[in-house]
């Protein structure tokens, strides 16, 4: 049972009678870096600009959410075409930002519990399998349900570790723009992730279009 009409079929029959167009694999992952991207780093202006303000004010928890509210406002605007047909901008609102915010409130957890890299993983890990199988039950798509955790834990990972680096390679001589960086990157990777995991979600809706 799919949420908010984003079963294969509803999808397949919005887009058929709108003409939509319907986006390719490579289509999609340019959508997602490049609007990810953006989303990226104006989520991470909370902690590059005001992060000792929030530790003075509500520590990291505070900074973490005042993050997660950046990323939740600006992502749909730039990612919701990522959803096939018609209505697109609401239905990526329901369904992204619950699934961010359980990735988000399980990246937390794992971070402060464990700390460095063991809760870096813990968190990437725990947040992505939460978003994942929330994606699936979204589109009605259980049975890829391994193919979307691998597309959004591989290159989340990867964009959230090399921006790591970027950053500690930066951090003396600018600051500011280290932190930035690892933003850069972390979009880069998790919005290649979120246009690869809703391309392989609508897989069936993309047959029934072609005829399938």
């Amino acid at each position: 049972m799919s949420w908010f009409q984003l079963d294969p079929q509803s999808i397949a029959d919005r887009a058929r009678a709108a003409g939509s167009p319907v986006p390719s694999l490579g289509a999609s992952l340019v959508r997602g870096m490049i609007g990810f991207t953006v989303v990226s780093v104006a989520g991470f202006v909370p902690w590059a600009v005001f992060g000792q303000w929030f530790h003075k004010q509500g520590g990291e928890a505070g900074m973490y959410a005042a993050c997660a509210v950046v990323f939740l406002a600006l992502t749909a605007p730039l990612l919701h075409r990522l959803i096939i047909g018609p209505g697109s901008m609401s239905r990526f609102y329901k369904v992204f930002c619950p699934a961010f915010a359980a990735y988000s409130v399980a990246w937390i957890a794992g971070w402060m519990m464990l700390r460095g890299h063991l809760g870096s993983i813990a968190g990437l890990l725990s947040g992505t399998v939460v978003m994942a199988c929330m994606l699936v039950a979204a589109f009605d798509a259980l049975r890829v349900v391994v193919k979307v955790f691998f597309a959004l834990f591989v290159l989340n990972a990867i964009g959230y570790f090399v921006g790591g680096v970027s950053e500690a390679a930066l951090i003396k001589e600018y600051p500011l723009y280290a932190k930035l960086s690892w933003g850069v990157f972390y979009g880069i990777g998790l919005g290649a992730g979120l246009g690869l995991a809703f391309h392989i979600c609508q897989g069936r809706a993309r047959k029934l279009l072609a005829g399938g």
